[in-house]
């Protein structure tokens, strides 16, 4: 398995490192970009811990694995990086991967704090080794919804391809919108092309699509199909699991891509870390960085936390998470037990509703906020 070792400048003191395993999509079928993103996070943040004296004074090593989006990978990632003996892992970006890596370190006895997956059961068990940065999705997606309310649909139809990740999205709003007079009808993209998806939505009187589907295929074509058909001029499209967050998505869609509201997980305004952060992730990427970079940056920061109060020991790192407080880029961060989820989660994460303005579809329009 290919992988690689990210080291910035050394501490103050001689010593062996303390290294923390990554597991992040780096090829296809895996969103890349994301993956190059939360990389960029994860990276800088370790140059910053070693700039400040490592943990310790011994350097902090990140020891990164490619999952490629593919649960199976990642497990094996998961045994290997075991076995290499690193204090802990970070990172991860698709739910279905994370939930495969969670379980297994879970029965490793190695702790994890999840970067940016947003499953609520990230393990079929609740665990103590487990700890999540990203809202769960019941959380994110039920101010989703309460966006949707506010903006007068209550006629949604949701896009969907099967997944565990897109079935429990798909539930979430349901379950959301139904006691307060919304309709969610579910179109299968196993068996619609994108014109039939504009037949249907037509058919239902829809008045919003959701984009429960993978990019670029088969979101680029329904989107595109949805902007040429002259009976769909009204419909709102939406992207809840934030796939317009990539410049990818702008690249491939042009205009056509800008006003579809998605999840991101910023403040309003980024303080002076964040800011600092933002300004560093920015030069790195050579490009603006996703709230993806930001959740990488915070997984290392957190966990550098950890490790300088509680030593490299995996049961005592397991046994830290009720108890540390580490200043995010985003906040403060401290994890706590909620209802549905399997694992500690930070509660709670700045959460928006924002799109790309198709005057200038590069800037980002925050619409509403969680």
């Amino acid at each position: 398995m290919s992988g690689m070792v990210t080291q910035a400048r050394p501490p103050r003191r001689d010593g062996s490192s303390v290294q923390i395993g990554a597991l992040v999509p780096l090829t296809r079928p895996g969103w890349v970009q994301a993956g190059q993103h939360l990389l960029a996070g994860l990276e800088l943040a370790v140059r910053d811990v070693n700039d400040d004296g490592g943990i310790a004074g011994r350097p902090l090593e990140l020891v990164v694995r490619d999952t490629a989006a593919d649960p199976q990978r990642a497990a094996a990632a998961v045994d290997e990086l075991a076995r290499l003996g690193v204090a802990a892992l970070a990172g991860e970006y698709h739910s279905v991967v994370a939930r495969a890596a969670a379980t297994r370190a879970d029965a490793l006895g190695l702790p994890f704090l999840c970067s940016s997956a947003v499953l609520d059961a990230l393990t079929e068990q609740p665990t103590e080794r487990v700890a999540r940065l990203a809202p769960a999705q019941s959380h994110g997606w039920r101010i989703y919804a309460d966006f949707l309310l506010g903006a007068g649909h209550s006629r949604i139809a949701v896009a969907a391809e099967p997944s565990v990740y897109w079935a429990s999205g798909a539930r979430v709003l349901r379950d959301h919108l139904a006691p307060r007079g919304g309709t969610v009808v579910e179109l299968d993209m196993r068996t619609l092309t994108p014109e039939a998806v504009c037949d249907e939505l037509v058919a239902r009187r829809a008045t919003a699509l959701l984009l429960l589907v993978g990019h670029p295929e088969p979101a680029v074509s329904v989107v595109t199909a949805v902007r040429r058909d002259q009976r769909l001029a009204g419909l709102m499209m939406g992207a809840p699991a934030g796939q317009p967050e990539f410049a990818e998505w702008a690249t491939s869609l042009g205009a056509d891509g800008a006003a579809i509201p998605f999840l991101r997980y910023l403040p309003d305004r980024l303080g002076p870390l964040g800011t600092r952060v933002g300004a560093a992730l920015r030069e790195r990427l050579a490009a603006a960085p996703s709230f993806v970079a930001f959740e990488g940056y915070d997984t290392v920061a957190v966990l550098a936390e950890v490790l300088r109060a509680r030593g490299t020991d995996r049961a005592s790192v397991a046994a830290s998470w009720p108890r540390v407080v580490a200043e995010g880029t985003r906040g403060r961060i401290r994890f706590s037990r909620t209802p549905g989820s399997s694992v500690w989660q930070w509660t709670w994460p700045p959460i928006q509703v924002v799109d790309r303005d198709p005057a200038e579809p590069e800037r980002f329009r925050v619409l509403h906020t969680g």
